[in-house]
């Protein structure tokens, strides 16, 4: 959960030319998620982009 409480459980994560990888942002779904990674793909330079979901934890 975020500090708003909105569940956001799907991450775009972008790695680069070295192996680093870094989370580009988080979504409510999946398709919003693949939207902003079907964006970034079509833009240059080429950087590899997905989309993962976020493990829940329980409590």
């Amino acid at each position: 959960m975020t500090d708003s409480g909105a569940v956001l459980p799907w991450l775009v994560i972008r790695q680069d030319d070295n192996g680093n990888r870094y989370r580009v942002g988080r979504y409510a779904t999946k398709d919003e998620a693949q939207k902003t990674v079907d964006s970034l793909d079509a833009k240059g330079p080429k950087q590899l982009y997905w989309v993962e979901r976020l493990q829940q934890t329980s409590r």
